[in-house]
């Protein structure tokens, strides 16, 4: 296993669609054990192809709840149906994001409460999960990665103005730029 770069804001992988996957293969199990392992170094919650220059369509995610039970898993070919997002701000304590694609920083975004992943697993095995609460924010993040979407996209005013701030400041938002987890500290 390998731990990969992760793509920074800007990079074009990043805000396209990506392709779904046809070929279930070593190459493909080699690439999610990675995936895995650079979630995990970061450390995050969840990964994109994108956000690993790999322009297809999954995800892994790891989180462990109040309750002491881990959800850990990849998502190919997903898609994912959401309850309505409650209208209102976002609460900036319990409603903040981040990602690993625009390291160090954090805004409040409101996302649906529930969602239904369906997917298929490395076999090809089709499955389904009933998520809510933060399981459904991974899920709903992640599959916006997939979109060519990053919540950063997603953010209100002010907030929308103070990312690009500091994109500029860091000179990201242009092809090239990632970070290696276990190397570079980025993540804050």
């Amino acid at each position: 296993m390998a731990v990969l770069p992760i793509r920074i804001q800007g990079e074009p992988v990043l805000h396209r669609p990506a392709q779904p996957v046809t070929v279930f293969d070593d190459e493909l199990r080699t690439l999610v054990a990675d995936m895995y392992e650079t979630m995990d170094a970061a450390p995050g919650v969840g990964l994109a192809g994108p956000q690993v220059g790999v322009d297809k369509r999954l995800f892994v995610f790891g989180w462990t709840d109040d309750d002491d039970i881990e959800h850990r898993g990849v998502a190919i070919n997903p898609v994912l149906w959401i309850h309505p997002t409650p209208v209102g701000d976002a609460d900036e304590e319990e409603e903040i994001e981040g990602c690993l694609s625009f390291p160090g920083e954090r805004f409040p975004l409101r996302r649906s409460p529930a969602a239904i992943l369906k997917a298929v697993d490395l076999d090809g095995t089709p499955f389904e999960i009933e998520a809510e609460g933060w399981l459904a924010r991974i899920f709903q993040h992640e599959y916006d990665h997939l979109d060519g979407i990053l919540y950063l996209d997603r953010l209100p005013r002010p907030f929308d103005k103070e990312w690009q701030k500091i994109s500029r400041k860091r000179g990201w938002g242009v092809p090239g730029q990632a970070w290696q987890p276990g190397v570079d500290q980025l993540e804050g």
